[in-house]
């Protein structure tokens, strides 16, 4: 896989049903160490709402993900929420719903619908885009051979993360995927290159 869908940007949408508010927070995620206090600050935010579920995906290959529901029934939250995260095929992405309770039961059906719905809400107000799958290298080499390895970089459409430009330069890149092994094939035309992958 040489890409994936991911959102750039927080939004918020709401969904109204017999009293009930259900109000979605969209946010891009890349760590799952991070959501914790997205939702303490949504708690704070919003003190008087009765539930917080919330559902993420993590990872280019998707495989991380987890649901809450918050103390509402088991399954009509979370897994809703998380649902209509895959339906779009993202990556990278946590969405809280917030509930203030109006009132009326909505049942299980009443339930999962309006988490869906405001689900599928707050993702249509925020712009969803393609990345590409990046690997990270590390390169050390001679001034002498800069400009060629700035070629590489540049003719690869890869990024700098950090360089340093000494007595011994050294720098750290993001290669897109379908450029690494051209990537690697003009560096290792260079002899006196030093590269390794960082993870």
């Amino acid at each position: 896989m040489d890409f994936y869908y991911t959102i750039e940007s927080n939004a918020v949408a709401e969904f109204r049903d017999r009293g009930s508010r259900f109000i979605a927070h969209a946010f891009p995620l890349t760590e799952a160490g991070s959501f914790k206090k997205i939702i303490q600050d949504l708690k704070k935010e919003h003190p008087k709402a009765v539930h917080h579920c919330f559902a993420y995906r993590l990872g280019i290959t998707k495989d991380i993900f987890r649901v809450s529901d918050d103390g509402e029934p088991s399954g009509t939250a979370g897994k809703p929420i998380l649902g209509q995260i895959d339906s779009k095929e993202l990556t990278d992405v946590l969405i809280v719903v917030v509930r203030y309770f109006g009132g009326t039961l909505l049942g299980v059906p009443g339930l999962i619908n309006a988490y869906k719905t405001v689900t599928s809400l707050v993702l249509q107000t925020v712009p969803i885009i393609k990345k590409n799958v990046e690997v990270k290298y590390e390169l050390h080499f001679e001034y002498a051979d800069l400009n060629e390895v700035l070629k590489a970089v540049k003719q690869c459409n890869a990024q700098i993360l950090v360089q340093e430009i000494q007595l011994f330069p050294f720098i750290k890149v993001s290669i897109p995927l379908v450029s690494e092994q051209f990537f690697l094939a003009m560096i290792n035309n260079l002899r006196n290159v030093r590269i390794q992958q960082m993870i």
